[in-house]
């Protein structure tokens, strides 16, 4: 009996969690654009229930859109400090997931990936990626939190 009381509180405290994400956002680069077309009015990440926080101490999910070069990187590592666990991170775009066509080939003042600095949960791909795509990213991201598994292909 306890058990199950524990488990049901479990499954309740995750729904909480996933469906009441607060997010803080760093804008670099074109991806940046995508973000907050997604939270504008015709996307409306508020109806997944991401509310944008300017203090990192109320997020809980720190959105990495763009580059990051290295002089960014001790700041991005304090923002993600400064947020209370438990926490979670959405890389958005190409530069964010691998450096993009701001690669450390090419530019020696760009981080390859972000997943070096702080860990990451989720990778939206795209350069820059569709408003579609970061909604499915956070969906993701929702099921991870909620312990469940979405598949990406569905079985033929």
């Amino acid at each position: 009996m306890n058990g199950v009381y524990t488990s049901t509180i479990g499954r309740v405290l995750s729904w909480a969690r996933a469906n009441s994400l607060s997010y803080v956002s760093t804008g670099s680069g074109c991806c940046a654009d995508e973000v907050l077309n997604s939270a504008g009015c015709r996307y409306d990440l508020e109806r997944f229930g991401c509310v944008p926080q300017i203090d990192p101490n109320q997020a809980d999910l720190l959105i990495i859109n763009g580059f990051v070069s290295e002089k960014a990187e001790p700041y991005l590592r304090a923002l993600y400090d400064a947020m209370k666990n438990p926490k979670y991170v959405l890389a958005v775009g190409a530069c964010a997931s691998s450096g993009g066509m701001f690669s450390p080939e090419r530019t020696y003042a760009v981080r390859k990936i972000v997943s070096n600095i702080v860990p990451v949960d989720v990778f939206v791909p795209g350069c820059p990626p569709r408003p579609e795509a970061i909604m499915d990213g956070l969906l993701e991201l929702q099921e991870k939190i909620r312990g469940n598994r979405r598949s990406r292909h569905p079985n033929p």
